[in-house]
């Protein structure tokens, strides 16, 4: 098999292990009506101060209107709250609830746990090989996402 083959065949397999696992992980008894799309909200909007709906939407890469149909239901499971903000009333904030953040914390402790796994037992040198190489897959994903747009 050449190095292009098995890549892809090591890539397409990460990704679904990736999203099955993921899915598997987040699925708890206090998080079970908890989606891996409403995660990935939850972790955009994040545990710092309110952001507004916009800044949500360009980091997932979503329009407006996407991401409003997602915080009415997170909104309604009692994970994410909404505000207006003081400066200009038409700006609509998005912030977690306790329990949103308690989500968060759920889905950062498995990325953590995630990290911790993967770069267990490699050398340093294995380590920035790795991060060389992910960052050009992210710059490849993101020149072909810019391409779509």
């Amino acid at each position: 098999m050449d190095i292009n083959q098995a890549l892809n065949e090591i890539l397409v397999r990460l990704f679904h292990s990736i999203n099955a696992i993921e899915e598997q992980a987040i699925k708890t008894e206090e998080f079970k009506n908890v989606t891996t799309n409403d995660m990935h909200v939850i972790e955009a909007i994040g545990t710092g101060e309110p952001r507004n709906m916009t800044s949500v939407a360009r980091m997932l890469s979503v329009t407006t209107g996407t991401l409003t149909i997602s915080v009415n239901s997170l909104v309604k499971k009692g994970f994410v709250e909404r505000s207006r903000s003081e400066e200009d009333r038409r700006v609509v904030l998005v912030s977690l609830t306790e329990k949103g953040k308690q989500a968060y914390e759920h889905h950062r402790q498995f990325h953590e746990r995630m990290i911790e796994e993967i770069v267990g037992e490699l050398n340093e040198e294995e380590k920035q090989v790795l991060i060389k190489s992910l960052t050009r897959m992210g710059v490849f994903f993101e020149e072909m996402k810019k391409k779509k747009s």
